[in-house]
């Protein structure tokens, strides 16, 4: 991928790629995924080494992006709050300085976006944005790997995000957006996306030729919709606020009813999953659901991101 346009940048929001970009990323996603499934082993960036630097424990995110770079030939080091204490034990750019030396490109799972904006800032390597309060792009880059598979071109198709309007809503909006999808999400009145983010997806719409509507009933957003979607009700860092948000999401669940009023909707959850509030353990199992498909292609997705920003 010497020729790749996004050699030597950074990846912190679903903006820093343009229209093309995302899809030809997307498409490379998706070639790297079959000659994988036919056993063919491409190691381009062999002795290259990822650093892993996280505020936040994880499942699919650590694991995904130190299998991704094994597959390219490479190697991962993961550092943890522990042994870090970015931005209270060590200053970000600090950090940001001293592993430059160390890495060819920085994987950073934080709480405030301002901290993977700050090492990107002072990184002299790539930083890849593996989920902050802000966004989860490298998320959005899976889920539409998925619906592709799934539903086929994405221009056209409709997708309903039922819950919270968070960091992971506001990339996979982005997302759709700019791939020409409609963009439906359903959420209580003082739990929609941020306005900034509203009028950053608006603007993206009118480039991509999606659309964004934003309504308070689920059956409303689900009816002859294509997409599925939803995650937790309470995110990692809100836990003070579980009881107030199991009060104000109250009926806000992809179940089966809603399933069915779909256009043969595939279901997808980010996970990790709380069964019996967002979504049933029987939808997420059920014919139509995508989630596993969905958790695998964020190793994939996040391969081919890797591969060309190395």
């Amino acid at each position: 991928m010497a020729g790749s346009p996004l050699r030597g940048r950074s990846f912190l929001s679903v903006s820093d790629l343009n229209n093309r970009e995302l899809l030809d990323l997307l498409q490379f996603a998706s070639d790297l995924k079959r000659r994988f499934q036919a056993g063919i082993r491409d190691r381009p960036h062999e002795g290259k080494v990822l650093g892993l630097l996280f505020q936040k424990p994880s499942l699919r995110t650590r694991t995904s992006f130190e299998v991704a770079m094994a597959h390219l030939g490479g190697t991962s080091v993961y550092l943890s709050p522990a042994e870090v204490g970015m931005g209270q034990r060590e200053a970000v750019d600090d950090v940001a300085m001293v592993v430059s030396r160390y890495f060819d490109v920085i994987s950073a799972r934080v709480f405030e976006h301002s901290i993977v904006t700050e090492l990107a800032e002072h990184a002299s390597v790539p930083v890849i944005n593996a989920l902050s309060d802000g966004e989860h792009p490298c998320q959005a880059l899976a889920d539409l790997l998925t619906v592709q598979e799934w539903r086929g071109p994405l221009r056209g198709q409709s997708l309903a995000f039922i819950g919270d309007g968070n960091n992971v809503a506001v990339s996979l909006a982005l997302a759709c957006v700019k791939t020409g999808m409609e963009f439906r999400i359903a959420a209580p009145e003082g739990y929609w996306m941020p306005e900034d983010a509203v009028q950053a997806i608006e603007a993206e719409a009118e480039l991509g030729g999606g659309s964004l509507v934003q309504v308070t009933d689920p059956r409303e957003a689900a009816t002859g919709v294509n997409v599925l979607y939803t995650d937790v009700w309470t995110s990692m860092g809100q836990e003070a606020e579980r009881e107030r948000r199991l009060q104000a999401f109250a009926g806000y669940i992809i179940d089966q009813e809603l399933v069915d009023l779909g256009d043969e909707a595939i279901v997808l959850h980010c996970l990790p999953a709380h069964y019996g509030e967002e979504i049933t353990r029987d939808v997420s199992r059920g014919p139509r659901s995508a989630i596993w498909d969905q958790a695998e292609n964020r190793m994939h997705a996040q391969r081919a991101l890797l591969a060309q920003v190395l």
